[in-house]
């Protein structure tokens, strides 16, 4: 296995390999220029979030934006992230139909190993995200690795998910736990 098929399969890989450090300066360039236009340039945004994402579904993103490589986000229609967004995409990111993240929203697919000898390595890991559809998640809201939010769920500000959200549900807190279950 190539460390990118390894990378996406969840499995231990180099991010120091060569294709990924240049897949990464790719992202990071594009989100710079991104982050870079002017309020104005609303088509030419667009056109490079495309690009970046490497997807024809259209989306609404406020500078600024960071992601590593982009080509692990997967989007459904009407996405919109506030300022400040952060997305490690080592791993997918699976983001439903009319999701709406808050300013300062990060959402994290990457890890490193618990145990030391194998962090010290250099070598890091990545577990795919999944958000369902109709989801809000709230300002300054951490989602970590490995984690499915269900449908129709509100996230709290400044939450911390660390485990598995179901449907229909608000949830909110460090880390963040079930509120309120919603009638839909």
């Amino acid at each position: 296995m190539t460390e990118k098929e390894k990378m996406v399969a969840g499995e231990l890989y180099s991010p120091s390999d060569k294709e990924l450090f240049e897949d990464r300066e790719r992202a990071k360039k594009m989100c710079k220029q991104f982050n870079d236009m002017e309020p104005d340039e609303y088509d030419k945004r667009v056109s490079l979030l495309k690009k970046l994402f490497q997807t024809e579904k259209e989306c609404y993103i406020e500078p600024s934006f960071y992601c590593d490589y982009g080509y692990n986000i997967k989007l459904g229609e009407k996405f919109y992230a506030n300022h400040n967004c952060v997305i490690l995409d080592v791993n997918t990111v699976t983001i439903g139909d009319n999701v709406m993240f808050g300013p300062n929203v990060q959402v994290y697919t990457a890890t490193h190993p618990i145990n030391s000898q194998q962090r010290n390595s250099g070598k890091e890991m990545g577990y795919p995200i999944k958000i369902g559809h109709n989801v809000w998640v709230g300002g300054g809201a951490i989602i970590c690795p490995g984690i499915t939010i269900g449908d129709n769920v509100v996230v709290g500000a400044g939450s911390v998910v660390t485990k598995d959200i179901p449907d229909n549900v608000i949830v909110g807190g460090n880390p963040a736990k079930v509120i309120k279950q919603l009638k839909n």
